[in-house]
């Protein structure tokens, strides 16, 4: 697997490596759902947790363990996505740390994000596409599970958050043969959406 950043865009986003340019637009995008944070995520981005945080991701960037990218809709970076526990040898990489503004969700801007993210994965030789999500998470497993991706099961106790509470993780993943079908389905979806691919 010959991963690397995507840069591209459809009908609805543009993903791009995240720099310093996008600092700023996601800061402002992190704090505008502070609870979220304290709710779902393991590690909160809001307030003053955001900048040791962006240090963190650029020191895991660096390091070849993740590999981050702006989200952009409408001229403005809104939220973020990565490949992370990426695994060249074995061609399986996971699509996590994602973010996006409250008014963002629920609309084209995910299903087009994972659609590039996906693409790009699988061209780039990937075997087997993972997404972990916390168990109580419905909006987030339900936005994976529409995409097309099988759930597999839940890894209990599998991580402590930053708020302390033990989190239980949900785990999906597309297979490279699973991906003709799986695209042919978002495909539709977007282009219902008003986009095309």
């Amino acid at each position: 697997m010959n991963l690397h950043a995507v840069t591209a865009e459809d009908a609805f986003v543009h993903l791009e490596p995240l720099t310093s340019a996008h600092r700023d637009d996601l800061r402002a995008a992190c704090n505008a759902d502070t609870d979220v944070w304290t709710s779902l995520y393991p590690i909160s981005w809001a307030g003053a947790h955001f900048d040791p945080c962006w240090d963190w991701l650029a020191g895991e960037v660096a390091a070849g363990r993740y590999i981050a990218h702006a989200v952009i809709a409408g001229g403005r970076c809104g939220g973020m996505t990565c490949y992370l526990n990426i695994d060249r040898r074995h061609g399986v990489v996971e699509i996590g740390g994602t973010y996006y503004r409250p008014d963002w969700r629920g609309g084209p801007v995910n299903p087009a994000a994972k659609r590039l993210m996906i693409a790009n994965a699988f061209t780039a030789g990937a075997r087997r596409v993972v997404f972990r999500i916390d168990a109580i998470n419905a909006r987030s497993r339900a936005a994976v599970s529409k995409l097309g991706a099988q759930f597999e099961g839940i890894l209990r106790q599998d991580m402590i958050t930053w708020t302390g509470r033990i989190r239980d993780t949900a785990v999906y993943s597309i297979l490279a043969d699973e991906w003709p079908a799986v695209r042919a389905g978002l495909d539709g979806r977007l282009l219902g959406l008003g986009g095309a691919t």
